[in-house]
């Protein structure tokens, strides 16, 4: 697509790492050099390829992205180099490839990671020399695209498992751009979530959504964001829409998975939790209450189900544990569900399930 057919996204962001990047886009636009972008799912790569073809001198031509991930290696490959037609079942006409359409313009290899290793090798070819050729046909064609590609994958790992070539990787790893994740850089929350909330009104004009206050972007900056500025922006919408910031907090509370921010006394809670007892056999409690050894042994092969007893067994320790926790934190939903590395939802239901009620309370 053409500059003024993609809707150009700035790189907000006010922490070294942003800034910096910023300024290595402004360096090597007008270089064409090849561009590898790396990061985590989630923290912007194509924004940062968009940013560079917007200030490149071939924002007048076309950008052109393919997802090398989301295709099948056959309908890849007719993608990306074009096919002629009668070059196989269903090639009714001729068919332009993505290379062909990038020509003067910017080609984005989005998750190249996943590019099959069968493909790797005439992606090589394209990338040194120019030129390909499209299925079925015998010429090749001369193209000048800038190739920017993205993953999230060590490709380092992936050359070591001979997942991909190292030859490839040194072609398209010219200049690297690597994104730290937003847990990194958490001075461009604030800025990144005003963003968002202004870029999103017209979309939610009936919205009394509202900036988060000191309190609650505290929380907010405390949070990992393990799907990046792509999650915070989902969370933003949804705040927009349910204008509660204390509803985001409490998801976002129970869904936490970031262990450099786990607390230790919790862990150390749930294990005490899970390991505590009276120094009897608690085996032997539990067996009792449902193996009567006493009864003849045709009735214990008819009432004796492994099944039935784990399931029950396992359902009194579930009980006992999210009983102890909840008491352990006064009732505190949300932080008991975090203890339990469960779901807010799942908690309630667990809650309904076994009838655990806060003292002084009823269903």
């Amino acid at each position: 697509m053409k500059k003024g057919d993609i809707m150009h996204v700035p790189l907000i962001g006010v922490s070294k790492q942003i800034l910096e990047i910023t300024d290595l886009i402004q360096n090597v636009a007008d270089t064409c050099l090849n561009v590898l972008i790396t990061g985590e799912t989630g923290v912007g790569k194509e924004v940062v390829a968009q940013n560079l073809y917007a200030e490149s001198v071939r924002a007048s031509n076309n950008f052109v992205k393919i997802n090398c991930a989301a295709l099948p290696e056959t309908l890849l490959e007719s993608e990306l180099y074009g096919f002629e037609k009668g070059a196989f079942t269903d090639a009714h006409q001729k068919h332009s490839g993505k290379f062909q359409i990038a020509d003067k313009g910017v080609l984005f290899l989005d998750e190249i990671g996943d590019m099959p290793m069968a493909l790797q090798s005439k992606m090589l070819h394209a990338l040194q020399s120019g030129e390909f050729s499209p299925l079925g046909s015998d010429l090749e064609f001369k193209t000048d695209v800038w190739v920017i590609a993205a993953t999230n994958q060590n490709l380092e790992e992936c050359i070591t498992s001979k997942t991909f070539r190292e030859d490839l990787f040194y072609r398209l790893n010219i200049i690297n751009i690597d994104i730290p994740p937003l847990r990194e850089r958490k001075e461009d929350i604030s800025v990144l979530i005003e963003h968002f909330h202004n870029s999103h009104q017209s979309e939610y004009p009936e919205s009394k959504g509202c900036l988060p206050t000191s309190s609650e972007l505290a929380v907010l900056c405390d949070y990992s964001w393990p799907g990046n500025v792509r999650q915070l922006q989902n969370s933003v919408s949804k705040q927009m829409v349910f204008n509660s910031w204390n509803q985001i907090i409490e998801e976002l509370s129970c869904d936490k998975v970031d262990q450099e921010n786990h607390d230790p006394s919790e862990e150390k809670m749930e294990k005490n939790t899970i390991f505590a007892g009276n120094g009897e056999n608690e085996c032997d409690q539990i067996l009792s209450q449902y193996i009567d050894l006493s009864i003849n042994e045709d009735s214990l092969l008819r009432n004796i189900s492994l099944k039935e007893i784990k399931n029950q067994a396992g359902d009194r320790v579930e009980k006992e544990v999210i009983s102890y926790i909840l008491n352990q934190v006064g009732w505190n939903k949300s932080r008991a569900a975090r203890i339990l590395k469960i779901s807010y939802k799942s908690l309630l239901q667990k809650t309904k399930k076994f009838k655990i009620l806060l003292p002084g309370s009823e269903w």
